[in-house]
């Protein structure tokens, strides 16, 4: 588990990061996500330890990252935006040399082995790291940051300069490592972060400005949940039968079977609608829930938060 307590960072008068707090629980994958310099980086590199906070604490696992910084970082597996590789090594021998460096208490062949297999690099463990293509690169990156089995992985951008293909490939390994691991990865790429977070933390200029399960996003910035629905029947009939479920706040026609119903972000209508359509004798075509997209999300929260 990785807590985050009252961070703050400054730079002189810059304010880069401004009192957050948040939270990453054991297995679960969170998207630190915000525009280029929102503090997303720096927010990282306080975590790992290769920045000191100027106030605010970082628990890792328990371990103080200040004050038990080798214990703590012993728990972190930490793929910068730019892994730091030697390229005139094979990827066998620079990922050994990982394993001697970090003092690591397992059997050598057998963790390099298995650290290998799990990204994917077994065909490739003979090359010269500077030979091999960019998303073989930060293959070769991940599995230094694997190294040792540690709890908890920060990555940082780790999908940039990759194409199509190799973002899919490493969109899927840190799903998969997500259920052995607290991930928490940055990223300006709304579909990166929809694609792989359980949990989204939006930075802007420094602030937290939403702390949301990616599917609640939109209803944490408008206090309102949202129900798209196909009906069948009368216009007057269907809204009267809807507006009288409890947490509805407004029934709108959008167009031909078509309705959005906006209701009250703590409350579950969609029991209560389904029986008030039955008892209208109006049948429902479908129900799907869901508001803002993550972009208009996003928009809303980093072009001047809430209205």
């Amino acid at each position: 588990m990785v807590e985050i307590k009252h961070l703050t960072k400054r730079y002189g008068s810059v304010l880069a990061v401004d009192d957050i707090s948040f939270s990453a629980n054991p297995g679960e994958i969170l998207g630190l996500l915000g525009p280029n310099g929102a503090g997303k980086s720096t927010t990282l590199n306080i975590i790992t330890g290769f920045l000191s906070s100027s106030e605010g604490s970082v628990v890792i696992e328990g371990y103080d990252i200040l004050d038990q910084p080798k214990k703590a970082k012993e728990k972190i597996g930490y793929l910068p935006e730019q892994p730091p590789l030697y390229p005139e090594m094979t990827v066998k021998k620079y990922l050994e040399f990982i394993f001697d460096l970090k003092k690591v208490r397992l059997p050598k062949k057998e963790h390099v082995d298995e650290v290998m297999t799990i990204v994917k690099l077994k065909d490739v463990e003979n090359r010269i790291i500077r030979n091999l293509s960019k998303g073989y690169r930060q293959r070769v990156g991940l599995a230094g940051a694997l190294i040792g089995n540690p709890p908890v992985l920060i990555l940082d951008e780790p999908t940039v300069g990759l194409d199509p293909k190799q973002i899919i490939e490493t969109r899927k390994l840190i799903r998969t490592l997500g259920k052995k691991h607290t991930v928490i990865f940055s990223s300006h790429v709304l579909s990166e972060v929809s694609a792989i977070c359980d949990r989204v933390v939006l930075i802007n200029k420094g602030q937290i400005v939403a702390d949301s399960p990616i599917d609640k996003l939109s209803e944490v910035i408008n206090g309102t949940g949202m129900l798209t629905l196909e009906v069948e029947g009368s216009q007057n009939t269907i809204k009267n039968a809807i507006g009288g479920v409890d947490g509805v706040r407004r029934v709108t026609h959008t167009s031909g079977n078509g309705y959005t119903v906006s209701y009250d972000s703590d409350t579950d209508v969609r029991r209560g609608v389904f029986r008030a359509l039955a008892k209208a004798d109006c049948p429902i075509l479908s129900m799907t829930t869901g508001g803002l997209t993550l972009e208009e999300s996003f928009l809303k929260l980093t072009e001047g938060g809430k209205d």
